[in-house]
C-alpha cells in the first residue's frame, strides 16, 4: 500500500487537473461568486474520490491473478497518467477563450468528470497496490477529494486575483505529471529491488 506521503502526492498530482480547470474559471469570470465556486470544487472532489472508487470495484476481484505483475500494471497507468500531463502542459494553444460559462451546474458536472477519469485509473492500480477491502480505501478516497476541493477553491481564487499572470507562469500539469512519474517508478523499484 501507499505510505501517507505518497498518498498526499498523490492526491495533489491528481488535483492539479481541477486546479487548472478552477484557475481558467476565475481568469474568465474575474470576480468571486462563493456559492457557484464551493459548488464546483465540491463536485470535483466528490468525482476525484468517486472514480478511483469505480476503478478498485472493477480491479478488485481480479488482483490475485495479478500479484506477479501488479507493480507493473501500477507503474504502467501512473507513467501513462503523468506523461499524459505532462505532454498536455507543453499544448502550445493555451490562450484560446473557452467556451463554456463555469457557473452553469451541466458544465459544472461535465469538467467533474472529466477532470476525474485519470482518478479512474488510479483506482485500478489502487488494486494491485494492496487495497484488497473497501475500508483501506478509505483515507485514500477522502484525501484525493479534500485535496481536490481545496486545490479548486484555490485555483478559482489564484484565476481571479491574478488573471493571465498566473497562467502563463505556472504548469500545473506539468508538475502533477512529475509526481505521478516519480510515484510510478517508486513502486516499480519497491518491487524490483524491496532492500532498495
Amino acid at each position: 500500500m501507499i505510505n501517507i506521503l505518497d498518498l498526499l502526492l498523490l492526491s495533489v498530482a491528481l488535483a492539479m487537473d481541477c486546479f487548472t480547470v478552477s484557475l481558467m474559471s476565475g481568469v474568465i469570470l474575474r470576480r468571486n461568486l462563493t456559492a457557484p465556486i464551493l459548488r464546483m470544487a465540491l463536485l470535483f472532489g466528490v468525482f476525484q474520490a468517486a472514480m478511483p472508487l469505480i476503478g478498485w470495484f472493477g480491479m478488485a476481484h481480479f488482483s490475485q491473478y495479478l500479484e506477479a505483475v501488479d507493480h507493473w500494471i501500477a507503474f504502467g497507468l501512473l507513467a501513462f497518467i503523468g506523461g499524459k500531463m505532462i505532454w498536455e502542459s507543453f499544448d502550445k494553444d493555451e490562450d484560446h477563450e473557452p467556451s463554456f460559462n463555469p457557473l452553469h451546474l451541466r458544465t459544472q458536472v461535465l469538467l467533474a468528470v472529466a477532470t476525474s477519469i485519470d482518478a479512474l485509473a488510479v483506482g485500478i492500480s489502487m488494486a494491485c497496490l494492496g487495497y484488497d477491502h473497501i475500508a483501506t480505501l478509505t483515507l485514500p478516497l477522502v484525501m484525493i477529494g479534500v485535496t481536490s476541493t481545496l486545490m479548486s477553491i484555490v485555483g478559482y481564487w489564484l484565476g481571479v486575483r491574478f488573471d493571465r499572470i498566473v497562467t502563463r507562469r505556472i504548469k500545473p500539469e506539468l508538475i502533477g505529471g512529475l509526481v505521478l512519474l516519480f510515484i510510478g517508478i517508486k513502486v516499480l523499484l519497491s518491487h524490483l529491488f524491496p532492500d532498495f
